[in-house]
């Protein structure tokens, strides 16, 4: 062991904060915290320091940090073999296929390794069906969504996020979200898909409404229009169902999901009906390491433990708890709580850097989204005395930020 690999083995915080920021490209602003292991919903850093994970990895760990029937699966099957490329089946991909298309009414997988590269893959089946059927290649978005950081992903969304990336891809227009007048305005016949969150996430937690998604489908099928809903960040139980597409009682032609897919292993897949998915041939699209084997397995571990735990109902309801705690605060300074199950925004009249900074002290983890909205999506099998820790952390960071102000 060389004395560079020795030394590692001893930083703090502050050492790897200093040699993240002397290599790391510098796309991040991260707190000066380095993780080191969790166990459900908890999580230490170097330092031996404990958190309380209210953020679950940005909704990716929602069955908790090392569950152990999500460790058997992805041990065991690398004990077998864990990469095959798609030259080859598998069996964890075949199978996980199989359950995703049950639970979603869709007709077809395709597996990948995040929820951006499963955006751009629904934009591309997109834009090959509607030019089959005679339509250009547009797509209509919302304004505040977020669809990933890629090119093609960045032109659905602000134009904050397209400064300094130009030429920006062509053929993508934004519409305001929950207006259908808006969208039926910006239709023509070179419009091929609208794309939807049907909670924003990074928007700041905002639900569609059940009448415009209806409306939405209605004006796709007159269209022919692909309906593509992006679940990357609400889908796999995080709403209390398992697609929050079911709110809605409304089925789009492709869905794309990722993050709690793997419960923490980097997969994504897009799903879509037959009629859309007809368009595409071999050699239309492709993956080296989407639907690998071990990610497979993951993701079929995170459906077991989702149905073996009820954690759709634990979801609804510690959502409802911790609503109501929120709503009993009181505060004037919290304008607005949203958002289904665990899958909550909390908008307050001050910007919230500096509570998300406070809570951190405090012992928990949590994030900061559209300026001034608390972002809540903590593991699905959190436990009460958890959220009451949280809500004493909380109470102790607000005061201490307002005594501050």
């Amino acid at each position: 062991m060389d004395t560079e690999t020795q030394t590692i083995t001893t930083f703090t915080n502050e050492a790897f904060q200093r040699l993240d920021e002397s290599q790391y490209l510098p796309c991040f602003k991260r707190f000066p915290v380095t993780l080191e292991k969790g166990h459900g919903s908890w999580v230490w850093d170097v330092e031996g320091n404990k958190y309380l994970d209210m953020l679950a990895g940005i909704a990716v760990n929602s069955t908790g940090h090392c569950h152990p029937m999500l460790m058997a699966a992805i041990k065991g099957q690398v004990e077998k073999i864990m990469h095959t490329s798609n030259f080859y089946l598998n069996r964890p991909q075949a199978n996980l296929g199989k359950r995703l298309t049950e639970l979603s009414g869709l007709d077809r997988v395709f597996f990948t390794n995040s929820g951006a590269e499963s955006v751009e893959g629904a934009i591309k089946i997109a834009r090959k069906y509607a030019h089959r059927n005679g339509r250009g290649g547009n797509i209509i978005s919302f304004e505040h969504c977020f669809h990933g950081r890629t090119m093609a992903t960045i032109a659905t969304g602000k134009k904050k996020m397209q400064e300094g990336f130009e030429p920006i891809p062509t053929g993508f227009h934004q519409v305001p979200f929950n207006d259908i007048e808006a969208v039926r305005n910006a239709i023509d016949n070179k419009t091929a898909a609208i794309i939807i969150e049907p909670v924003q996430g990074e928007g700041g937690i905002h639900m569609a409404d059940k009448k415009f998604m209806k409306q939405l489908r209605q004006l796709c099928d007159e269209e022919n229009i692909v309906l593509i809903f992006d679940e990357i960040q609400c889908g796999i139980g995080r709403t209390g169902k398992m697609f929050a597409k079911e709110h809605f009682d409304v089925q789009p032609d492709i869905m794309t999901i990722a993050k709690a897919l793997g419960g923490g292993m980097p997969i994504g897949a897009i799903l879509s009906n037959e009629k859309v998915s007809s368009a595409i041939t071999p050699g239309d699209h492709g993956t080296t390491f989407g639907g690998n084997a071990v990610a497979c397995a993951a993701g079929l571990a995170v459906l077991d433990i989702i149905h073996d735990e009820n954690l759709l109902d634990q979801a609804t309801e510690k959502g409802i708890w911790l609503r109501d705690k929120f709503r009993a605060n009181g505060s004037s300074d919290i304008k607005e709580i949203r958002g289904p199950g665990l899958m909550i925004g909390i908008e307050f009249s001050f910007e919230t850097k500096a509570l998300v900074q406070e809570l951190l002290n405090q012992g928990v983890l949590a994030n900061a989204t559209a300026g001034n909205v608390l972002r809540l999506v903590p593991p699905l099998n959190i436990s009460y005395d958890e959220m009451e820790f949280f809500m004493e952390a909380f109470k102790k960071a607000f005061n201490k930020v307002k005594g501050e102000a």
